[in-house]
């Protein structure tokens, strides 16, 4: 539950705080473009007035300068004034005090701002935004009126107010807000609902996660999506597969190799107890009891080293010292070893011989385990009378080992098994079920392969393919 309340809160911080964070960056972006397009569009229209003023002034200037009386000129341009609902007329003494105002023949001592800056201005002109003398706010723009000779002597000042533009700016600030609202409803719904998809698959995976830890290897969570969710189920439902398949070849190898163990343990157990109350006076019991022992002892031996070298091959420790290699010489060697078991356990054995093969790049001593580990299990699976054929071939750039039995086979099911670690196909011949897997690392480790064509009842033929040393290789320690 804290894994959901963890991933909720972060997807509604990462996501809808963002959205929330651009929605008012928009909003506030967009009510400032609304705001100066309204306000410059006010700025333009007094503009336009001040214009026209600027140019009567300008006219009489240069007609006749002497008949300008400022007073006089000021009432006649208030009377005449049409827009007095819209906009407010004031004329400026020299001082910046309202002389005249098309609201009424009033003066105002209070020296207006935007006269000022027009005064000192280089175009004579000023605007200026905020709360009239009755609180209400407006816009103005100045014009200071000046001689010929560049002596300010009053001004000419619009006003007019910005009420209804305001009230418009908030009419479209609360339909921002209003979109803002349901748009973040909307994100807020949809990622709950999204995060829902998410958040009870995932604790759903976490409890069979859970399960599987423990050893319920038979838990399966059901796919309800095709999406990646659903490709993760499949995952954890294959991992668990595999796991239960593992955890079952781990068992029979512990199992074949506790039989492997407790086999040539009880023979060397039940000698040396014979030999110890015989006295060793009988001298050919005694011969074939030591006799027994020492194979015995080499068998406990080699299950031991094949052991750590599984060990060594898992832990990535594995050593393998390449250099100069005559195959048929290590093969030769293995042979020799298995012929005369063959023998007694009723087997033909076919060895034939190359005339001549190049040198593979490898470890001598590697690559006659493998041969011995194949060898070895062509006996352990085949019956009296049986045959296994060795030969090899010259590929030109591969060198190859063929291995054939008449034995028991392998099935259709074990066949792409065989060579996995811990699996063995047929439990009613004796081994530990690493061999294989050892020999496909070893190979591997020479950039060869194993391949593997068997057919039950019928027989095995493993085909070992191994690089020819390049010429130019250079004797390796």
């Amino acid at each position: 539950m804290k894994r959901k309340a963890s991933i909720t809160r972060r997807w509604m911080v990462n996501s809808v705080g963002i959205i929330m964070l651009l929605l008012l960056v928009f909003g506030f972006a967009f009510l400032l473009s609304i705001r100066s397009y309204y306000y410059k569009s006010v700025e333009y229209s007094l503009s336009s007035r001040i214009d026209t003023i600027e140019s009567l002034f300008r006219q009489i200037n240069t007609l006749n300068p002497s008949v300008l009386n400022l007073n006089r000129l000021a009432r006649e341009l208030v009377e005449s004034f049409e827009d007095k609902e819209k906009l407010e007329l004031q004329v400026l003494n020299s001082s910046g005090a309202v002389t005249v105002s098309s609201t009424g023949f009033a003066s105002d001592s209070t020296v207006m701002p935007d006269y000022l800056k027009a005064a000192q201005s280089n175009n004579y002109r000023a605007n200026w935004i905020g709360k009239s003398s009755t609180g209400e706010h407006v816009m103005s723009m100045t014009i200071a009126l000046r001689s010929t000779e560049g002596v300010v002597y009053g001004g000419i000042r619009y006003v007019t107010s910005l009420a209804q533009i305001d009230r418009q700016i908030f009419i479209f600030l609360g339909i921002v807000i209003l979109i803002s609202t349901v748009v973040l409803f909307l994100v807020i719904v949809m990622s709950s609902y999204f995060v829902s998809t998410i958040v009870h698959p995932v604790a759903e995976i976490n409890r069979a996660a859970r399960r599987i830890a423990l050893g319920d290897y038979n838990y399966r969570i059901e796919k309800n999506t095709d999406d990646e969710i659903g490709e993760l189920c499949d995952t954890i439902n294959y991992m668990a597969g595999e796991i239960s398949a593992a955890e079952q070849m781990k068992n029979d190898f512990i199992s074949s190799v506790s039989h492997e163990l407790r086999t040539p343990l009880t023979a060397i157990k039940g000698w040396s107890e014979t030999l110890r109350q015989t006295g060793f006076s009988d001298e050919q019991m005694t011969h074939k009891g030591l006799e027994v022992i020492e194979k015995e002892v080499e068998r406990l031996s080699g299950i031991v080293e094949e052991l750590l070298d599984f060990s060594r091959m898992q832990g990535g420790h594995l050593v393998v010292k390449f250099s100069y290699v005559d195959i048929s010489a290590e093969l030769g060697e293995a042979v020799v070893l298995f012929r005369d078991r063959a023998a007694r356990e009723g087997l033909e054995v076919i060895y034939i011989e190359p005339e001549s093969l190049p040198p593979v790049l490898g470890d001598n001593d590697r690559l006659k385990q493998v041969f011995i580990n194949v060898l070895d299990n062509a006996i352990k699976y085949s019956n009296p009378g049986g045959l296994i054929r060795i030969e090899t071939a010259d590929m030109g750039s591969v060198v190859q080992v063929v291995i054939s039995d008449t034995g028991v086979g392998i099935s259709k099911e074990d066949l792409p098994n065989v060579k996995k670690k811990f699996y063995k196909g047929n439990r009613s011949r004796p081994g530990s079920g690493i061999g294989l897997a050892l020999a496909d690392e070893i190979i591997r480790r020479h950039k060869g392969r194993i391949e593997i064509d068997s057919e039950e009842g019928v027989g095995t033929t493993i085909i070992i393919t191994l690089p020819v040393a390049p010429p130019d290789t250079r004797q390796l320690s």
